[in-house]
């Protein structure tokens, strides 16, 4: 347990999970360097992205403080602390603290906007975090209502990219966006694992997702083919996307193709409650995306910055 009000905080921000989000910005960032590198629009994306991943961490605890209640019950000793019931931080904090991210992430998305002429970038800043909104909050909750899997697809792998793209070179689907649909697979893959480890406590707390509806074995399967699928999405669009290079989806896919084996080795493992081994799964998968996507990145941004002259 964290020992100050520092540490509590830091813990309650979930720093291992920002890749969540900062590999959508870092890809919606290099798709958007078709035309040139814009510092200005970098750091306005970096603001965004911080205060959007406090907005959803800590939005999401106080979401979830029933059913992270009822977690820690069930498996006190097979997971980690959770940041409401165990007393870390109280819940009208987090309430308060992730709003107030909220708002300035909106602030950043149209200040941002309007100095560097992105008209559309306040409206697509509150577009995204109201994706969040409705994936967790009442009114809406899809996540407790089934679809919230998808509703996070389309903001993380679609939404957030596309945000970046825009702010970075001014089109949200600049020359070679065709790998953001493999990229969105592969969200989707990482959404439905996301309920392997909480299975029976998120059906006893009434929430509706993927892995409560289908169980862990159409789960693990779904999140496999999706990793596959998603993998093959960047390989076609390296060799049929005629605004970019074959290397460009190929290299990706390689190393996502890479830790979907590794996945796929754990996957009879990884069954209901088995929780160290399908932290080892989603791990496999979570590199097959974020490092999958950087290596997009990095080819992207060097193919486009390039001295062609």
């Amino acid at each position: 347990m964290p020992d100050t009000l520092l540490r509590r905080w830091i813990y309650a921000a979930k720093p291992g999970s920002w890749p969540k989000l900062l590999v959508p910005f870092a890809f919606g960032q290099a798709l958007g360097t078709w035309n040139g590198l814009s510092l200005g629009a970098l750091a306005v994306g970096a603001a965004f992205t911080v205060l959007d991943l406090l907005f959803i961490v800590f939005l999401n605890d106080w979401g979830d403080r029933e059913v992270d209640a009822i977690k820690r019950r069930m498996f006190p000793g097979g997971c980690s602390p959770k940041t409401i019931p165990d007393g870390i931080l109280p819940a009208h904090q987090l309430l308060f603290a992730g709003l107030g991210a909220g708002v300035l992430a909106a602030l950043v998305g149209f200040a941002g906007g309007a100095w560097l002429g992105r008209g559309w970038l306040g409206v697509a800043a509150l577009g995204c975090l109201g994706m969040f909104a409705a994936y967790s909050l009442p009114p809406v909750r899809l996540n407790y209502r089934g679809g919230g899997e998808l509703l996070e697809m389309l903001g993380v792998g679609v939404a957030l990219p596309c945000t970046h793209a825009y702010l970075q070179g001014g089109d949200a689907t600049p020359p070679g966006a065709s790998l953001i649909y493999g990229f969105a697979l592969m969200g989707l893959a990482s959404a439905i694992a996301s309920g392997l480890s909480d299975e029976r406590s998120d059906r006893r707390g009434g929430k509706r997702t993927f892995v409560t509806a289908w169980g862990n074995l159409a789960g693990r399967r779904a999140v496999e083919a999706l990793a596959f699928l998603g993998a093959c999405a960047w390989a076609l669009a390296g060799l049929f996307d005629d605004a970019i290079p074959a290397f460009v989806g190929l290299l990706p896919a390689m190393v996502a193709l890479g830790y979907v084996g590794a996945m796929l080795a754990r996957s009879g493992a990884a069954r209901t409650d088995a929780f160290g081994e399908q932290k080892h799964y989603k791990a496999a998968l979570h590199h097959a995306i974020w490092r999958g996507a950087a290596a997009a990145s990095m080819l992207l941004v060097g193919w486009n910055l390039w001295p062609t002259a």
